[in-house]
């Protein structure tokens, strides 16, 4: 199964990397930052959402129908001459549905950790929030996912699974409760984006890998 840091390594990454950063007129290396930080607790928010029937129901209708993964068949067409605003309007209503009550936190956190302000942070998750359920539906068609129990699965692998998926899942809801800081991200991101090689594990390693460190 494609986790985040698959996405994140493969030459799709670097270009929704590349395409965000110029839509945003962010640098590359702080967009790749939020980005990766970013993507984690996104899935995670989802994960808990998914844990109701009303939830999962309301993932799965979207995935069925918006959110099939066609978004992922012409990113260049998505990013030339700038980002439609349907779709950015589109990311912050999923944010909205996503976070909840959680948003500023989320947003704060990720400011706080990347240096940048939570004004072009918000820019960049409303970019990437359609980009990332698009390929959660596109593997949920990969997978043939058709319940609850499928769903909670599909993003538990995609966030890594194995022993530590439990830990993760639960700073991610500690971060969306909104009792913690954004200390709490490193500890999220090293667990999500570590590839097994500590030479090149965590966020450190991600971004040379994206940027041919």
């Amino acid at each position: 199964m494609a986790g985040i840091l698959d996405l994140l390594n493969s030459d799709l990454g670097k270009q929704v990397i590349s395409g965000v950063s110029q839509d945003t007129n962010q640098p590359q290396d702080k967009t790749a930052q939020v980005v990766s930080m970013a993507l984690p607790l996104l899935m995670g928010a989802m994960k808990r959402n998914a844990n109701s029937q009303e939830g999962a129901s309301g993932l799965m209708g979207a995935l069925d129908n918006k959110h099939d993964g066609s978004i992922l068949d012409n990113l260049g067409g998505l990013f030339n001459g700038g980002v439609n605003e349907d779709v950015k309007i589109d990311g912050l209503g999923i944010l909205g549905h996503v976070l909840g009550g959680s948003q500023d936190n989320v947003v704060g956190a990720l400011s706080q950790k990347s240096g940048m302000d939570s004004g072009n942070v918000m820019k960049i998750l409303s970019v990437v929030a359609p980009i990332v359920l698009g390929y959660l539906g596109k593997e949920k068609r990969k997978q043939n996912v058709q319940s609850q129990s499928g769903l909670d699965g599909l993003l538990g692998g995609m966030l890594g699974g194995g022993k530590q998926q439990n830990k993760q899942q639960s700073l991610i809801e500690s971060l969306l409760d909104g009792d913690n800081d954004g200390s709490i991200i490193d500890d999220v991101a090293g667990m999500v984006l570590s590839g097994g090689n500590s030479k090149k594990s965590g966020l450190g390693g991600l971004l040379g890998g994206l940027f041919g460190k």
